[in-house]
């Protein structure tokens, strides 16, 4: 009979845990929910492409640098814990702002310890990498950059010509700036892409005359 009632309570408290362990899952499940509705919401209201004059208007800082290095980690507490990623580039040129010689932008989403939390559309950057960037509201938005994918621009060499020109994220080639957001199109690949040297240019004359105005 105690027998039996020792073995009662351990089913008992086996239940108890069992029971404590999912809710854990379903209070992680629905964390991840709202993370996810979050992103939404937050990817909703800036997915239209931007233009030129958007892009070097609504940007805090303008640069052109390499990534050295990527770290990834763990943050916040309880519903909040999420993996964030630092990306720090050496700044070879700035543009708009006061970035210094190095600058790290803060992503959401990254890998620690074999997990991996991906947001869609969102840059992925590797050691090395060159790009010229358009950064808002670093460590206040979960991508930091106006227009998330579209505030970042790649610096690649051509392989026909060997020369250095501008794409976009998604590896388009830019050959007129003035065209963002709008409904021409400014990756045409007849046209010659442009060069960093004139893209820069061409974001220096934009700068100059939102000064003048």
């Amino acid at each position: 009979m105690e027998h039996q009632k020792s073995l009662g309570r351990a089913v008992s408290c086996q239940n108890v845990s069992d029971r404590k362990q999912n809710m854990k899952k379903l209070r992680y499940l629905a964390s991840g929910a709202c993370l996810v509705l979050a992103l939404n919401a937050a990817w909703a209201t800036t997915v239209i492409p931007p233009t030129f004059d958007e892009l070097v208007g609504k940007a805090e800082l303008i640069f052109q640098g390499s990534v050295t290095s990527i770290r990834s980690q763990w943050v916040g507490e309880g519903a909040e814990r999420h993996i964030a990623s630092y990306v720090t580039f050496t700044v070879e040129d700035a543009l708009k702002g006061a970035p210094g010689t190095s600058y790290t932008i803060q992503m959401l989403g990254g890998t620690v310890d074999g997990e991996t939390m991906e947001v869609s559309e969102s840059p992925k950057f590797a050691v090395g990498d060159r790009d010229i960037l358009f950064v808002e509201h670093n460590g206040q938005q979960f991508v930091p950059l106006v227009g998330i994918m579209h505030g970042r621009f790649k610096i690649q060499r051509e392989a026909q010509t060997g020369r250095e020109i501008v794409a976009t994220n998604e590896g388009n080639r830019l050959t007129d700036p003035e065209q963002l957001g709008k409904q021409a199109n400014p990756f045409l690949q007849a046209a010659s892409a442009i060069s960093p040297v004139a893209f820069k240019e061409a974001i220096q004359v934009r700068l100059h005359k939102a000064q003048v105005k």
